[in-house]
């Protein structure tokens, strides 16, 4: 079983590179306050597969490099993607994929709120409210509703969460 096997590092830095450029594809709605991220939905992968906590992590670090919050962004935004994905990936025996979905909503309306609301001096729960918005729309309803049909397909599936060791 080897660790960092061609397969693995393949998987995570393209999965990475999905979430960046649909980040930058949607760039004016990405950052602030309206955070309407539809790369967000890839959070859900951690559900399937482990390997995608790093592969979100190091994406969500690198397209916050591109954020007008600068470095604020990259701390706070890569911490609510870390503990989201985590969440989701240890839970997720435990709990459905819409219930997991929650999870990334929930931490970027907490960790966002609060970087914005430092930043810009703006009030926490109308920025947590409106990051709980975009999250609740690009992940548990457009993801949720992606990944399920996506299930239905089992070579895409198995591609998804074939073992990389």
């Amino acid at each position: 079983m080897e660790f960092f096997s061609a397969r693995r590092i393949a998987r995570i830095g393209a999965s990475a590179a999905v979430y960046i450029a649909a980040t930058l594809l949607c760039a004016p709605l990405a950052y602030e306050t309206v955070q309407f991220r539809v790369s967000e939905m890839l959070m859900l992968l951690c559900w399937y597969e482990k390997d995608y906590i790093t592969a979100m992590t190091v994406g969500c670090l690198t397209a916050d490099l591109f954020s007008s919050l600068g470095m604020f962004d990259v701390l706070f935004g890569t911490m609510a993607t870390l503990i989201a994905a985590v969440l989701m990936y240890l839970l997720r025996k435990r709990v459905g994929l819409f219930t997991a979905s929650l999870f990334p909503v929930i931490s970027n309306a907490l960790i966002i709120g609060l970087e914005i609301k430092i930043v810009t001096g703006d009030p926490f729960w109308i920025n947590a409210g409106c990051v709980a918005l975009g999250e609740f729309v690009c992940v548990s309803i457009f993801g949720v509703t992606v990944f399920r049909l996506l299930e239905k397909n089992k070579h895409f599936m198995k591609l998804l969460t074939s073992p990389t060791e």
